[in-house]
């Protein structure tokens, strides 16, 4: 890449000005960004430029730190976050591909969400009261760390307790408020999230946030914590309420389902599942983009009907359970839908 290449900074900063979530690069291509859902060539104000591999490491490597350096060159990948005055944090994953390095870069803004920032439902004011499992679920690019910190800032000023937070890196920042916040990064802070769990039980926490159940000593773990008495709150990629309860119950052995279905139905508060989709015209606020997005949720409360359901492994009967159950804050998707106009 030739010295009137724009710089990485620069790529960012135009990235930012474009509303993208991602900027994409990748040795012998030009940069690309993710605006609005849609994967788009980064506008410049000269004839987009080709990254070299050799320019590519370079600037990823100005940004990771020795033990990020040292396992992107032996596993050839590896996750990491960043910040950059004035425009925020980046979530940062480099890897190698066919033609050499790559990396997306997703923004974080800088400002922390609250809960009717992202439109959450207004049932979560009352299920973050409690104690027991709160899972927040829904596909890659969904949304669902920015709800999460919404949920952590809902808290932190609506409370006053000791908060872990789990990350894989560490997102948005948090800065203790009425609350206690301790933000711990894997890989950084403690070697895995069954680790970092089983010592932030011994933390005195109020409650934990989990970046992602990935594991069954995870969830194990997780499933203790909340029937310990500490709201925990987790992210799975599942596309509703129900395959969330059926993942959870499915990590486990044969022999330890039943015994996975009688905890998991006591310890469980909820599930919110999210989506992002374009609002009809009719609903978008003045001066925002014809295709800013915005999070629908599914919401799942976990009432005495729902918890037997859960129980005796009856999955299958949840989603009628939620259609019919309005009048505890439940919905569908398709309710959602229905319901923002879609």
């Amino acid at each position: 890449m030739s010295t009137t290449s724009p710089t990485l900074n620069e790529l960012l900063a135009l990235a930012v000005a474009q509303h993208a979530s991602d900027l994409h690069l990748s040795a012998g291509l030009a940069p690309r960004v993710r605006v609005h859902g849609v994967l788009q060539p980064l506008q410049t104000s000269t004839p987009s430029q080709t990254l070299t591999h050799e320019a590519l490491r370079d600037m990823l490597t100005e940004l990771m730190d020795e033990t990020q350096h040292t396992q992107f060159m032996q596993g050839h990948e590896v996750d990491f976050a960043f910040a950059v005055p004035i425009l925020g944090r980046f979530r940062a994953n480099a890897f190698m591909q066919q033609h050499g390095c790559a990396a997306v870069m997703r923004h974080i803004p800088s400002q922390t969400p609250t809960l009717s920032d992202v439109q959450a439902p207004q049932v979560l004011n009352d299920l973050l009261q409690q104690v027991g499992l709160l899972l927040v679920t829904g596909p890659t690019g969904s949304g669902k760390s920015t709800t999460l910190a919404a949920m952590v800032q809902h808290l932190n000023t609506h409370s006053q307790q000791h908060i872990v937070t789990l990350e894989d890196p560490i997102e948005f920042v948090h800065t203790s408020a009425q609350c206690l916040i301790t933000q711990r990064e894997i890989g950084t802070h403690s070697p895995s999230f069954a680790h970092a769990l089983r010592a932030a039980l011994r933390e005195d926490p109020d409650v934990i946030l989990v970046g992602e159940l990935r594991d069954l000593e995870t969830i194990r773990l997780a499933l203790t914590a909340a029937e310990t008495g500490h709201l925990v709150l987790a992210s799975l990629h599942t596309r509703s309420a129900a395959a969330s309860v059926e993942r959870i119950v499915d990590v486990f052995d044969g022999q330890e389902k039943a015994l996975v279905r009688t905890q998991l139905s006591e310890a469980l508060v909820g599930v919110v599942t999210q989506t992002l989709v374009v609002p009809p015209v009719s609903s978008q606020a003045h001066g925002m983009p014809s295709n800013q997005r915005r999070a629908v949720f599914e919401t799942l409360v976990a009432t005495p009907a729902i918890r037997h359901l859960i129980r005796e492994g009856k999955s299958a009967q949840i989603q009628s359970a939620m259609q019919t159950g309005a009048a505890h804050g439940m919905q569908t998707m398709a309710q959602a839908m229905q319901q923002a106009g879609l």
